[in-house]
């Protein structure tokens, strides 16, 4: 499946086009992992898998990537840091959905 998912505001949202290349769906894991496609701002794959286990519920992110556009690439650490914030909004959109909040 390919999706074009968004991130910003109006003329602002920078979007990247993704194909999902696999998926699961156990009863105690969910997830899928997809892989970027041309016009993402990033080339790589990244993965999302929520786990059920004794101790709780896991939200875990995989991600590897490099700059594909210029303006990418000259973000530098500051697009890593907007990795790391996506994945956290993920978990804690997550949470509260598990939470019926």
């Amino acid at each position: 499946m390919r999706v074009t998912p968004g991130l910003g505001l109006g003329p602002l949202r920078i979007w990247g086009p993704t194909e999902v290349v696999w998926a699961v769906d156990e009863p105690d894991r969910a997830g899928f992992g997809y892989g970027t496609l041309p016009g993402h701002p990033e080339v790589g794959e990244e993965a999302f898998l929520v786990s059920r286990a004794g101790d709780g519920v896991w939200f875990e992110v995989t991600a590897f990537s490099r700059p594909a556009r210029w303006w990418a690439r000259a973000a530098g650490p500051a697009a890593q840091v907007v990795q790391h914030v996506y994945a956290w909004w993920l978990g804690r959109t997550l949470r509260r959905l598990c939470a019926g909040q």
